[in-house]
């Protein structure tokens, strides 16, 4: 779609000569190697692509057009407009690029091949790359907001059992059969007292956990990790994705007590104390929130358990580079620089747009993907604060 600037493209050309006649002398001397250990893009010693530096590429075109979105206008603005822009460590993100070029949209697809070759370059070449090929543009609501809302969410680390036992009575579900032909499902309270719906769950358990807050957490992120122990006592984790819901509008328990005066701050511990101390409000409280999600199991392997779940782009995501965005603002795939500061933490980095959700919506609006454990909880559970959106887009010829 795009094509390069006739040194950036001799320089290739030239690294892809060198790299043919080593491969050829090599042949020559000795024979085929034994097939490579697959390794991570940050782990090969591979010389980098010869690049421009960024200070010799200009910044002082005349800036594009603004672009329309269903539900945002990007207006293009300098690279130096960009908060911290020169102090990220972009090899992090371009991780998660490599992830989005598993499967990329047609705009992105075109640059996926030299966002392959790049992913060996150093943080000064990826930086001068993207400053070549690409346009920042600030996103900006359509009545010319500029600041909109950063949260965050994360992958619970549970312990679970696969069997129900009195420590662990709350069951996790696949979807019930026929899901799809009854929109909405039942409700939670439905799901907990109707004798059709526990007859249509029966047998979809996947694990059970033992505290009720715990399985509303993981609902509402929609995915998370569960450590239980095989038959033969060997402890396993298990990774459960988002696999549908009961179609029912999600309502916050937190907002449910504080609009009863029950509390004034609504964070998990918070709740969870008030359950405590009134643990005979436990379903009237869960019952506030008619939606249920129901998920699908994977097991995880070592590699595996260093991605986060399949986000709404259909790729795995990155722990501190992917964003949940709505895609009416900005399409999945798009590299995106988010700057946020707060009294959570503060955030100038480069980030890929990868997931979506429910509570997502408008122009100026991301949930930040905080990784598993404790610490993403911690996180996600205190970053409520200020936000702004720059989308890298493609320049024109």
């Amino acid at each position: 779609m795009m094509s390069l600037g006739k040194g950036l493209r001799r320089a290739l050309a030239s690294a892809a000569r060198a790299l043919l006649l080593g491969l050829l002398a090599a042949c020559a001397s000795k024979p085929p190697p034994p097939p490579p250990v697959q390794e991570s893009v940050t782990q090969r010693q591979v010389a980098p692509v010869a690049l421009p530096s960024a200070g010799q590429i200009e910044d002082q075109q005349p800036l594009a057009a603004p672009i329309l979105q269903a539900r945002s206008r990007w207006t293009a603005v300098r690279w130096a407009d960009l908060p911290g822009w020169q102090d990220d460590a972009l090899h992090e993100a371009w991780n998660a690029w490599l992830k989005s070029c598993e499967r990329p949209g047609p705009v992105f697809a075109p640059l996926c091949a030299q966002v392959r070759t790049l992913s060996i370059a150093d943080a000064d070449q990826q930086r001068a790359w993207l400053m070549a090929r690409l346009q920042p543009y600030q996103v900006e609501a359509m009545d010319g907001t500029t600041e909109g809302l950063l949260t965050a969410y994360f992958e619970p680390v549970l312990q679970a059992s696969r069997r129900a036992s009195a420590q662990f009575s709350i069951p996790l579900y696949q979807p019930p059969v026929g899901l799809a032909q009854r929109k909405p499902w039942y409700t939670r309270q439905e799901i907990d007292t109707s004798a059709q719906a526990q007859a249509a769950l029966r047998g979809r358990e996947i694990a059970f956990l033992a505290d009720p807050i715990d399985a509303l957490i993981l609902q509402i992120q929609g995915s998370g990790r569960l450590r239980v122990s095989q038959a033969d006592g060997t402890p396993v984790t298990l990774r459960l994705s988002y696999a549908g819901s009961n179609e029912h509008p999600y309502k916050s328990v937190g907002r449910w007590l504080i609009d009863q005066g029950a509390l004034r701050d609504a964070s998990w511990p918070s709740i969870k104390a008030w359950l405590q101390r009134n643990p005979e409000r436990v379903n009237e409280l869960l019952w506030s929130n008619p939606r249920v999600v129901f998920f699908r199991e994977q097991r995880l392997s070592e590699q595996e358990g260093v991605w986060g779940p399949t986000g709404a782009q259909g790729v795995a995501l990155t722990p501190g580079r992917s964003i949940a965005v709505d895609p009416s603002s900005i399409p999945y795939g798009t590299p995106v620089w988010l700057a946020s500061s707060g009294p959570a933490v503060r955030l100038q980095k480069l980030v890929l747009a990868q997931d979506a959700g429910s509570a997502i919506t408008g122009a100026v609006r991301a949930d930040y993907f905080a990784g598993s454990g404790d610490a993403a909880a911690e996180l996600a559970g205190r970053l409520k604060q200020p936000l702004r959106l720059w989308v890298l887009w493609p320049k024109s010829r």
